[in-house]
């Protein structure tokens, strides 16, 4: 064979062996995550699809049992699910979300909530709901809001850093560094085969990591939170370029400081210790697929916990599961609301105005 030919043989063998390696290569599990909630972090673009869900909740206390309105509550939470699909970009910034509610039981009713949200505006569309008549000239209308004007209504002085979303993720950067880099890996994180993740259609993911607290890490857990991650989130929200973003002063930073140092540690403990008693966690995990460009394409959460106060006999339980997927990351996004229309828009005053002819106000 010609020997130049083998040689280009060779190279490209060599080439697709590199390039294969690094499409399958997987980090360790808390890497893994670590890295990819910093991608996240650097999303300029996307579309995602959320939905939560209550599996179950259960309420035993004798105060309230047998009340009807408390039953009728319990019906219709009880499965109930919430759905948020949107988009969003940085430059210019603009982001839409379509909401759905979906509760159950004997008074099952369901209804969907627009939003709009540019840098110093949010857009809310009047839904119609069942039970709950607004006014025929409000509905379908989207009520417009001004940032600056509802920060003065509420005392507050609006500062545009807050909605600067470049600082914004850096600041998120930093408080994920300190949370994750405290928890060990093998006692939080483990790796998830994914085909037995139960990933959605068109999610494809080269690696699935689980972050996990039970009843055996729980005390630990919440200990690391407390003593060590707590003090590095006021460090961080301490800094000078973060402080007005957030909106606090440098007396708050020095008054969460004090707390946290001033901390009793036995009673704390103890604390925890009796937590235990009637605290039980059944479930709780994040579940991280990361695709072949290290961002998140898709996270769920479940979280299912018993509370039973043993000298009384009351608990309750709850059970809840949610999900997010990510889709066209970094890319140019086709708003499908879009910025309402002048014709379209009602202001504050024009709903109050309604609402008070109904009665409302």
């Amino acid at each position: 064979m010609n020997k130049k030919l083998v040689a280009i043989l060779l190279t490209l063998l060599l080439t697709v062996t590199v390039v294969m390696s690094g499409c399958a290569k997987k980090e360790e599990p808390k890497a893994a995550m670590t890295a990819a909630a910093k991608n996240a972090m650097q999303m300029t673009s996307y579309e995602m699809k959320s939905k939560v869900v209550l599996e179950d909740l259960q309420i035993n206390i004798p105060e309230v049992a047998g009340d009807p309105s408390v039953t009728q509550a319990m019906t219709m939470l009880k499965n109930a699910e919430i759905t948020m699909d949107g988009m969003y970009q940085a430059d210019p910034q603009q982001m839409e979300m379509k909401m759905g509610i979906n509760l159950k039981g004997d008074m099952a009713m369901s209804f969907n909530i627009d939003m709009v949200m540019t840098q110093d505006t949010i857009y809310v569309k009047v839904p119609s709901i069942p039970m709950l008549p607004l006014p025929e000239d409000v509905v379908g209308k989207y009520l417009k809001m001004d940032l600056k004007e509802l920060a003065e209504q509420s005392g507050e002085t609006f500062s545009p850093e807050t909605m600067d979303t470049e600082k914004t993720q850096k600041f998120a950067n930093e408080v994920l560094e300190a949370l994750l880099s405290e928890y060990d890996q093998a006692k939080y994180f483990k790796e998830i085969n994914a085909k037995d993740a139960g990933l959605p259609e068109g999610v494809d993911a080269k690696q699935v990591v689980q972050f996990f607290v039970n009843n055996d890490n729980v005390n630990e857990a919440l200990e690391i939170l407390v003593n060590k991650v707590a003090p590095k989130v006021v460090d961080i929200a301490g800094k000078e370029e973060y402080r007005e973003m957030l909106g606090l002063t440098q007396e708050d930073i020095d008054s969460a400081k004090t707390e946290l140092s001033a901390l009793n540690q036995e009673d704390f403990k103890a604390g925890l210790e009796e937590m235990k008693k009637y605290l039980k966690i059944n479930t709780f995990s994040i579940n991280t697929a990361i695709d072949k460009n290290d961002f998140p394409a898709y996270q769920d959460v479940a979280l299912n916990v018993e509370f039973n106060e043993p000298e009384t006999s009351e608990s309750v339980k709850v059970a809840i599961k949610g999900s997010t997927q990510y889709l066209n990351i970094n890319k140019k996004q086709e708003f499908k609301i879009g910025i309402p229309k002048d014709a379209d828009v009602i202001t504050m005053e024009q709903f109050e105005e309604s609402m008070s002819e109904l009665g409302a106000y």
